[in-house]
Parts: C-alpha cells; sequence; structure tokens
C-alpha cells in the first residue's frame, strides 16, 4: 500500500501537504550554478558591443560608397558639359568623402570620372571605396560623323 500511497501523492491525488514537505526538505544545490550569469553576461556584453561596433561602421562605409557614386555622377555630368577642369574636380570633392581622390579622363567621346576614397575607421580594414561615372560630351551629340 506504501507504493499506492506514494502515486497517489506524486500524480496529484491524496495529501497535497505531504508533497509539499517532502519537496521542501530536499537539498537544493545552488552553491555550484552561483556566478553563471555574471560570467555569461561578461562574455556576452563585449560581443555586442563588438558587433554593434562593426554595424556602425558597416553603415559608414554605406554611406562613403553612396557619396562616391553621387560626386562621380555630378562631375561627369558637369564634364560632359565642357565645364573648366578645375571645376569639374570642385564639384566631384564637394560631394565625395573628405580625402578623396578624383581623376577625370575622356576617351574620344566619352568622359570618366573616377572619385576614390579610404573608407572610414581604421585602415585595417581595407575595403575599395570608388565609383566611375562615364557620360557622353555634349559637344557630340547630334554631330555626324
Amino acid at each position: 500500500m506504501a507504493g499506492r500511497e506514494r502515486w497517489a501523492v506524486r500524480w496529484g491525488g491524496g495529501d497535497r501537504g505531504a508533497w509539499r514537505a517532502a519537496a521542501r526538505a530536499a537539498p537544493v544545490e545552488r552553491g555550484r550554478d552561483r556566478g553563471f550569469v555574471t560570467a555569461e553576461a561578461a562574455v556576452a556584453l563585449p560581443v555586442l558591443v563588438l558587433f554593434a561596433m562593426a554595424l556602425v561602421w558597416a553603415l559608414l562605409a554605406a554611406c562613403a560608397q553612396i557619396q562616391c557614386v553621387d560626386a562621380a555622377r555630378a562631375g561627369a555630368r558637369a564634364a560632359a558639359r565642357q565645364d573648366p577642369p578645375g571645376a569639374i574636380v570642385a564639384m566631384a570633392r564637394r560631394l565625395a568623402p573628405d580625402g578623396a581622390r578624383v581623376t577625370v579622363s575622356r576617351e574620344g567621346d566619352l568622359v570618366h570620372v573616377m572619385v576614390a576614397a579610404n573608407p572610414p575607421g581604421p585602415d585595417a580594414l581595407s575595403l575599395d571605396l570608388s565609383h566611375e561615372a562615364v557620360a557622353l560630351a555634349e559637344e557630340t551629340v547630334g554631330a555626324r560623323g
């Protein structure tokens, strides 16, 4: 009969007070698990900070790439309008990221403007931020050759 009583107490039947008393009397080993949350947080927080920094760096690099694209397009439009070379470079540098290199060249009827910039952040993270825009010179539009 002792087995049936034990089953009844364990599965909700019988005396519930006996079940609670048995649960309170069971030894609880909490000493081994102390400090695990602190150790996990000490590992996880620096990883999260590095991940956030990497996301910010990627966002800044994407913004710099977009600036290179805009600067190259504006420079190509200015070159296609036959603006002076100094004005073309000044226009492209105004829209490009700080320290960007602007080159203007012409091949036949096409004008090429290349804008290249260093990525933001540490130099160890090498990334090619550049864009080349090509435009047809306006003097050749409608000309028969």
